[in-house]
């Protein structure tokens, strides 16, 4: 990692949370030369402006990929076909494109076919991210430790994996190399079907004929307030997850349904037993997570104070 050098042009597609904060984390650290992203919304052209989190932006993904010699797409992975298309003849030789989505299959099927020969494919996903959204919510310490998983095809050489995991590893993540279908798996047992149950439940609540949504609101207990948490990520991108992880996604909704209709059986049958069973199970992982260091074992998940300002 010693002889690492920063890239002379990194391109941000897309300059939401993930994006605005990969500016402020590569600008921070000397990464790249220079910084451009591009975005179809003016307004978030203009934000990335004001912040001066970027030295150029572009409403024409093409222009800011010329020359670049890394490409970090950063839209709704529903998005990629369009993408890939609009930037494939503007890629430079030698550079690396990857991705931030957290569906890797999608990625090697609308990126892949496009990619020109002799630049370096190698999809990425930082598993990392708030309920927030858009450039202003963005902070340079997203990252810091947590995982970057990289699913290059065979034929990514390792030179650019290499040079690829040490721009993630000096924004402060860990980075593991991973098969792209066995990614989309894992991801949708920790990630997309957490994210599916909040926005059930807290859609199921919304409904409810018998209580009002005032007292929901009043009344909310800190597990319905993590649901709610969760369920305020960013829709658009969201059902573009969903719609192209389906088969993994139903994979683990099956389990989660076979396993939910036990638990439904044991409080119907008062099964005292199984419930202390697969509470304590449960509570194990938890405390497994926090031993990881993938949580906070402070009050309240170790979440700011109200007024408290988050610090780059």
């Amino acid at each position: 990692m010693n002889d690492w050098l920063p890239f002379r042009r990194l391109a941000l597609l897309g300059f939401g949370l993930i994006g605005s904060s990969l500016a402020r984390a590569a600008r921070r650290e000397g990464l790249a030369e220079r910084i451009v992203c591009a975005d179809r919304s003016v307004n978030v052209l203009d934000v990335a402006r004001r912040l001066d989190l970027v030295d150029e932006a572009h409403a024409d993904p093409a222009a800011a990929v010329a020359g670049a010699d890394l490409v970090l797409v950063c839209t709704p992975v529903g998005a990629y076909a369009e993408v890939g298309q609009a930037i494939a003849p503007h890629l430079a030789s030698g550079a690396i494109l990857s991705d931030v989505g957290s569906v890797k299959q999608v990625a090697i099927r609308d990126l892949g076919p496009l990619v020109p020969e002799g630049v370096h494919f190698i999809p990425g996903h930082p598993v990392a991210g708030t309920e927030e959204s858009g450039p202003e919510a963005g902070f340079a310490d997203l990252f810091r430790d947590r995982w970057c998983i990289l699913t290059p095809p065979p034929t990514a050489g390792e030179a650019a994996i290499a040079r690829l995991a040490g721009f993630w590893q000096r924004i402060g993540s860990r980075v593991e190399v991973m098969d792209a279908r066995h990614h989309d798996l894992v991801l949708a047992i920790t990630s997309h079907l957490p994210h599916l149950i909040a926005y059930n439940i807290v859609g199921t609540a919304d409904d409810l004929e018998t209580v009002t949504k005032s007292e929901v609101i009043k009344y909310s207990a800190g597990g319905f307030r993590d649901f709610t948490r969760i369920a305020a990520s960013d829709p658009t991108m969201w059902r573009d997850v969903f719609l192209n992880n389906r088969e993994a996604v139903l994979e683990m909704l099956g389990r989660f349904t076979e396993d939910l209709a036990a638990l439904q059986r044991a409080i119907r049958w008062g099964d005292g037993e199984t419930l202390f069973n697969l509470f304590t199970r449960t509570r194990a992982i938890r405390r497994a997570i926090i031993d990881a260091g993938q949580e906070e074992a402070a009050p309240n998940f170790g979440r700011r104070p109200k007024g408290a300002v988050r610090k780059d």
